[in-house]
C-alpha cells in the first residue's frame, strides 16, 4: 500500500467528536481531520530548559493524544530566566517531574507525563513524534537512527543565547495532506484555446491576474462548449502570465463558447527527508542570508567544544570564543563562507537562556510538531537557523565583560550571561502599559515576567482588558485555566504572572482605550512610561494607541496574528514611521451593488445574511423603541426605509408561532423568488450590455428563482430560525414546533410574481446604488412621518406602547444555541443557491459571519518572542535604524522574514520645510515672570521665534481663535490664559494637562501644507 492510499485511509477514519467550544479559534487553522489525526499522536518532548517547555506547552493547547515530558537533570538559576513552570523552590528538583502537573493543567484531554530515564529504542517506539532540545550530539544522532529507522517523526530544536537552530525528519516517504493554509484560488475564465497545450485566458473578480503559481492543479466549473472540463480530473498548470495559462491537451474538446470558473485543487504531496547524521554533512538549510551556514558549523563546533571542555564558552570568553571559531574552521573546507565574526559573537552568549527565543523557537518547532501530528501544511525541509545578535548593545555604547555577565545565583543568570548585570537592573526599572490580555497580551505578560521587565523598585507593568474569559480562550491563552472562566482578563492573567515571577510588578486594570478614557490615560499616565505594547485585534483600537504614542513619544510594540501568520512591528520615536502610516490598514468593503445583486462567492453571500440578520431583528427594533420612547424620532435623520420598517414592525407584531411562521416563509418568497425574478426581469439571460457582450458574464452570475419546499432541509432551517427571531424580538413566547410549522407552511398559497410597474431602476454599479439612497421623496417622507406621529399618539392614549415595545438581538457567535448562525448559514446558502455558489458548512458560517480571527498557541507564542526581542533593543536605547527589525511569519510555509523598518515619512509641511509625524513645535507655557501664557503671549512667541504668522488656532474641534472674528471678540480671547480657554463650562470639574496640543491655521499657509501641532507644557504640569 503506498504512502498516499494511506493518507487516503486515514481521511475515512471515524474518530472521536473534537471539543469545538475549547478549540473554535484553532478548528479554523487546522480543520477537523487535521485535528481528528492530532488526537491520535503521542509526542516525546525531551528536555524541560525553556525551549522544552514551550514546545510542551504549544502542543498540548493544540490537543495531541499525550504528551511524555523528559529530562534527566535537575533545575538550575539559570533556568528560571526562561522556563515559565519553574519556581525558585524547583531549583535542585528534575526539570520534568518539576514541570509535570503545571502542563497537565492546560488542557484536560491531554495526558501529561514525566520520564527521567534513558531514551532507548524500546521506550522511542511508543511515541509517533519525538522532540529533542538541549540535547548533546550523541543522543541526536542515536535517536535520530532510529526514529528514521521506524518512521517516527523527529524534531530538533535549540537555542543558545540569541540564536536558535531547528531541524526535522520526517521520514523518506511523507504525506502532506493540504501543503498550504490559503484559500483555494479561483478565477473567471475568458477564453481557452483548442490544442496541445490548452491555453486558459482568465482574471480574478477584481479584473486582476488569476493568481496562480506553477505547478498548481485546477478544475473547472460552469464551462460553456468546453463542457469536458467540468468536474474533470485536477490538471497541474504552467503560468504563462498573470492572466494566461496552460492546461494540457485540449485539441479534442468541444470549442469553448462561453463562462466558466478555474479553481485551484489541493491535492496530497509525498516529501522524502534525510536522517539528522546525513543532514549534518551536507545540510538543507532555510534562511534568509548566508548566515545559515556560519551558524550550523557554529553549532556543531559548540558540540564540540561541549565534548572537549565539558562546559559551553564561559559568556565575553575570548579565549573560549577563539577555541570554538577554530573547531568551526575545521569543519568546512569553504572558509570563505564562514563569518568569523558571527561565530564569535555566538560564542560569547552561547550560555545564555533567553525567553524570547524559547518562545520563538518554541512556537516555530511546535508548529512542526502538529505538521508530523496532521500531515497539514508543509514541512520545514531540513533545518531553520535564526538570530537575533543586534539585540546586543550598539557598538561603541557598552561594554560587556566576563565579570558584568557572569553568573549570580540570581533567576536571571541566563539573561545577564547575554546582556550583563547593568541591563538586568534596567530591565527592572521598567514602566511598560500592554493593551490587552488576550492571546498575544498572555505571552507578552509571560515573556516580560522570565526576563525581569518591571521586577525591581520603579518599575511597573500596567495590563488594561475589558473582557472576560471564555472557554474558547483556553486553547492559546497559557495563563488562564477552566477555573478562570467568567473572570476578568487582566486580572487573571496579572495574578498568573506574579505567580511565575513574584517580583513582578504588574497592576490590572479592566478600562477600555479609547477618547472615552483619556483622563484615565492622559498627560500623567503617558508621560511616565517607557513604552507600550498593542496586544489588540482591532485595527482602529491599534491605530488609536500608535497616536497616543506620537502624541507622547513613546515606543510601541504592535503584534498581531491570523491562524499561522503573525506580524510584529516596532514604532520607536523619531527614527520609524508610525503604526498608522502603512496604506493597508484600513479594510476594503465589498462594494454594496455586489452584495445585494451580484454575488459571485459564498463570502458576499454570507456577509449579505449578515446584514439581513441586523436589518431585520436588530435595527428595527432598536428604532421602533426609539420611536416610541422619544417624541423627537421621527424627525431625526432617517430614510424613507428606515421609518417603514418602523411602521411594519408595528404593523406585523405577531400573536403566534404560526404568525412567525407566516412572516418567514413571506421573507423566504420575497427574497429567494420574487427579488430574483423581478432582477431577471430587468436583466434576462441573454441581456448584453452593447452588440455581443452578455451582461451575465465573469463574476456576474446568473441567478435562479427557487421553489420553497417543506421538505428541503435548508428552506426548512431558514423559516425556524427566522421565525424563532422573529418571535424573540417581538418578546413572544412561544414553543419552537417544527411540527406546526409544516402545518402552517402546507396550508398556505403565496401570491404569484408580478413584474415591476416600467421605468422600475436596479443600481448595477455603486455610482447608481449611491445615486438610488440619495433620492429622496420628500412628499413620501412627509407622509410617513405624519402616519407614524398619528399612531404613536393613538398607541400612548390607549396606553398600549409598551406593548409593542420589541428587543433588539445582537448578534452572537459564541452561543451555538441561539439560532444566530443557524439563520445567517441557511439564509447565506438559499442565496448562494440562487447564483450557483458553493454552499458553506456551519463552522464557515459562523466564521465568516462573526469575522472570527482564525488563532493557534504556535503564532502567538512566535510573534510575543519576536516582540520582546524588539524590546530588548529599545531598553537599551538602540539609535541606528538598522538595529530594529519588523517580522512577518508564516508557519505553515514555513516562512520568517525580518525587515529593517521604514523610516518615517513627511507628514507636516510648511513652505519649503517638511516634518514626520514625530514633530511637534514645542513652546514654554510659562512667560519671563513665572506666569502662564495668555493667548496673545502664545502667538507672540509662535510668530517670533517659529516664524508662524497664525490665522488660526484649535484645540481639537474647538477654534479658540480666528483673525476673521469680529475685534471684541478677537481681543477677548487673546487677553485669556490659555487654561482660561480650554476649561470647558465655568464650575465643572476640570483637570488642567501637562501639555496642550493645538493647531494652527497660519496666513501664507498654502492648500497642501499641514502644519505639525503645537505643544504647549503648562506650569499646572
Amino acid at each position: 500500500m503506498s504512502a498516499l492510499d494511506r493518507s487516503s485511509m486515514r481521511r475515512s477514519e471515524s474518530l472521536e467528536e473534537i471539543d469545538e467550544g475549547l478549540y473554535s479559534r484553532q478548528l479554523y487553522v487546522l480543520g477537523h481531520e487535521a485535528m481528528r489525526r492530532m488526537a491520535k499522536t503521542a509526542v516525546l518532548v525531551s528536555g524541560m530548559k525553556g525551549l522544552g517547555v514551550e514546545i510542551a506547552k504549544n502542543i498540548i493547547l493544540a490537543g495531541v493524544k499525550s504528551v511524555t515530558v523528559h529530562d534527566p537533570s535537575n533545575t538550575q538559576w539559570s533556568d528560571l530566566s526562561s522556563q515559565f513552570f519553574l519556581s525558585e523552590s524547583d531549583v535542585g528538583r528534575n526539570r520534568a517531574v518539576a514541570s509535570q502537573q503545571r502542563l497537565a493543567d492546560l488542557n484536560s484531554y491531554v495526558p501529561v507525563t514525566a520520564y527521567t530515564g534513558e531514551l532507548s529504542e524500546s521506550f522511542l517506539a511508543a511515541f509517533q513524534v519525538v522532540v529533542l532540545s538541549n540535547s548533546p550530539l550523541e543522543e541526536q544522532l542515536h535517536v535520530s537512527d532510529i526514529c528514521h529507522a521506524r518512521s517516527i517523526c523527529f524534531v530538533l530544536a535549540d537555542t543558545k543565547g540569541l540564536a536558535g537552530q531547528l531541524f526535522c525528519d520526517f521520514g523518506e516517504n511523507f504525506v502532506v495532506d493540504e501543503p498550504s493554509e490559503a484559500e483555494p484560488v479561483s478565477a473567471y475564465i475568458q477564453h481557452i484555446s483548442q490544442g496541445i497545450p490548452g491555453v486558459v485566458t482568465c482574471r480574478d473578480g477584481q479584473g486582476h491576474g488569476h493568481g496562480f503559481a506553477d505547478g498548481d492543479f485546477v478544475t473547472f466549473l460552469d464551462v460553456e462548449g468546453m463542457s469536458q472540463l467540468n468536474g474533470c480530473t485536477p490538471r497541474a498548470i504552467h503560468v504563462l502570465d498573470e492572466f494566461t495559462l496552460e492546461i494540457g491537451d485540449t485539441g479534442s474538446f468541444a470549442p469553448y463558447q462561453r463562462g466558466g470558473v478555474i479553481t485551484q485543487v489541493k491535492v496530497p504531496q509525498l516529501h522524502s527527508y534525510e536522517p539528522l547524521r546525513a543532514a549534518l554533512a551536507k545540510p538543507k538549510i532555510k534562511a534568509m542570508d548566508d548566515r545559515g551556514h556560519s551558524l550550523h558549523l557554529a553549532f556543531r563546533a559548540l558540540h564540540a567544544f561541549a565534548a572537549e571542555m565539558g562546559h559551553l564558552p564561559r559568556p565575553r570568553a575570548q579565549a573560549d570564543a577563539e577555541r570554538l571559531l577554530e573547531l568551526a574552521r575545521g569543519l568546512t573546507v569553504h572558509q570563505e563562507l564562514l563569518d568569523e565574526g558571527l561565530v564569535r559573537t555566538f560564542a560569547h552568549v552561547s550560555a545564555g537562556e533567553l525567553s524570547p527565543m524559547a518562545a520563538l523557537l518554541g512556537g516555530l518547532a511546535a508548529q512542526e510538531v502538529l505538521k508530523a501530528a496532521s500531515g497539514k501544511f508543509l514541512p520545514l525541509a531540513q533545518w531553520l537557523y535564526f538570530d537575533a545578535l543586534e539585540c546586543l548593545p550598539e557598538e561603541g555604547t557598552v561594554l560587556l565583560t566576563e565579570e558584568s555577565c557572569a553568573p549570580r545565583g540570581s533567576r536571571y543568570d541566563g539573561q545577564m550571561a547575554v546582556f550583563g548585570a547593568d541591563f538586568q537592573e534596567k530591565l527592572g526599572r521598567q514602566k511598560y502599559f500592554v493593551v490587552g490580555a488576550g492571546a498575544i497580551g498572555c505571552e507578552l505578560l509571560k515573556n516580560f515576567a522570565m526576563i525581569g521587565l518591571a521586577a525591581s523598585e520603579g518599575g511597573s507593568i500596567t495590563v488594561t482588558d475589558m473582557d472576560t474569559i471564555e472557554r474558547s480562550n483556553l486553547s492559546r491563552q497559557l495563563l488562564f485555566r477552566p477555573r478562570d472562566v467568567g473572570k476578568l482578563k487582566s486580572e487573571t492573567a496579572a495574578a498568573a504572572v506574579r505567580r511565575m515571577n513574584p517580583t513582578t510588578r504588574v497592576m490590572a486594570q479592566t478600562h477600555h482605550v479609547g477618547p472615552d478614557t483619556e483622563t484615565l490615560y492622559g498627560d500623567n499616565f503617558f508621560t511616565a512610561l517607557d513604552g507600550v505594547a498593542n496586544a489588540l485585534d482591532s485595527m482602529q483600537a491599534r491605530a488609536y494607541v500608535d497616536g497616543r504614542c506620537i502624541r507622547y513619544l513613546k515606543p510601541l510594540l504592535d503584534s498581531g496574528t491570523e491562524g499561522t501568520k503573525g506580524h510584529v512591528q516596532v514604532v520607536v520615536p523619531y527614527l520609524t514611521q508610525s503604526f498608522g502610516s502603512p496604506p493597508d490598514l484600513t479594510e476594503s468593503a465589498v462594494p454594496l451593488c455586489t452584495l445585494r445583486h451580484f454575488p459571485s462567492t459564498i463570502e458576499h453571500t454570507l456577509q449579505w445574511a449578515r446584514d439581513e440578520f441586523d436589518g431585520l431583528f436588530k435595527v428595527p427594533a432598536e428604532n421602533v423603541n426609539k420611536y416610541l420612547e422619544d417624541p423627537a424620532f421621527i424627525e431625526g435623520q432617517w430614510t424613507t426605509q428606515d421609518l417603514e420598517w418602523v411602521r411594519s414592525s408595528l404593523q406585523e407584531k405577531p400573536c403566534s408561532w404560526q404568525d412567525c411562521v407566516h412572516w418567514a416563509r413571506q421573507r423566504w418568497e420575497s427574497l429567494y423568488r420574487h427579488a430574483i425574478l423581478n432582477l431577471l426581469h430587468a436583466f434576462p439571460p441573454g441581456h448584453e450590455t452593447s452588440p455581443g457582450v452578455l451582461f451575465w458574464a465573469g463574476p456576474k452570475k446568473c441567478p435562479r428563482p427557487l421553489e420553497f419546499d417543506c421538505d428541503n432541509s435548508t428552506h426548512m432551517e431558514y423559516v425556524m430560525a427566522a421565525a424563532s427571531l422573529f418571535a424573540q424580538t417581538h418578546r413572544l413566547q412561544v414553543p419552537r414546533d417544527q411540527t406546526a410549522a409544516r402545518e402552517t407552511l402546507r396550508a398556505m398559497v403565496m401570491p404569484p410574481f408580478q413584474p415591476p410597474e416600467s421605468g422600475v431602476r436596479i443600481p448595477v454599479t455603486e455610482e447608481e446604488m449611491e445615486e438610488a439612497h440619495a433620492g429622496v421623496d420628500e412628499e413620501q417622507l412627509a407622509a410617513l412621518r405624519q402616519e407614524l406621529a398619528e399612531c404613536r399618539r393613538a398607541l400612548l392614549e390607549g396606553g398600549h406602547s409598551s406593548i409593542h415595545l420589541m428587543e433588539p438581538i445582537h448578534f452572537e457567535k459564541d452561543d451555538d444555541s441561539n439560532g444566530h448562525v443557524d439563520f445567517i448559514m441557511a439564509a447565506s446558502n438559499l442565496r448562494a443557491a440562487n447564483y450557483g455558489i458553493t454552499p458553506a458548512d456551519w463552522h464557515k458560517s459562523k466564521r465568516v459571519a462573526g469575522r472570527i480571527v482564525p488563532a493557534i498557541a504556535t503564532t502567538t507564542a512566535a510573534v510575543a518572542g519576536l516582540a520582546c526581542l524588539e524590546l530588548y533593543k529599545l531598553v537599551w536605547g538602540h539609535k541606528d535604524l538598522s538595529s530594529y527589525c519588523n517580522s512577518f511569519l508564516q508557519l505553515a510555509e514555513p516562512l520568517l522574514a525580518r525587515f529593517r523598518p521604514l523610516p518615517p515619512p513627511d507628514t507636516y509641511k510648511y513652505g519649503q520645510e517638511t516634518w514626520s509625524c514625530w514633530h511637534r513645535v514645542e513652546v514654554p507655557g510659562i512667560g519671563a515672570h513665572g506666569e502662564e501664557l495668555s493667548l496673545q503671549e502664545l502667538l507672540d512667541q509662535l510668530q517670533v521665534v517659529h516664524g508662524l504668522p497664525v490665522r488660526t488656532v484649535l484645540c481639537g474641534v474647538t477654534i479658540l481663535y480666528a483673525s476673521f472674528w469680529a475685534k471684541q471678540k478677537r481681543e477677548a480671547q487673546l487677553a485669556c490664559r490659555l487654561t482660561q480657554l480650554v476649561s470647558g463650562h465655568p464650575g465643572a470639574t476640570w483637570q488642567p494637562p501637562q501639555n496642550l496640543v493645538l493647531d494652527l491655521v497660519c496666513e501664507d499657509q498654502q492648500d497642501d501644507d499641514v502644519l505639525p501641532p503645537v505643544h504647549v507644557r503648562l506650569p499646572c504640569g
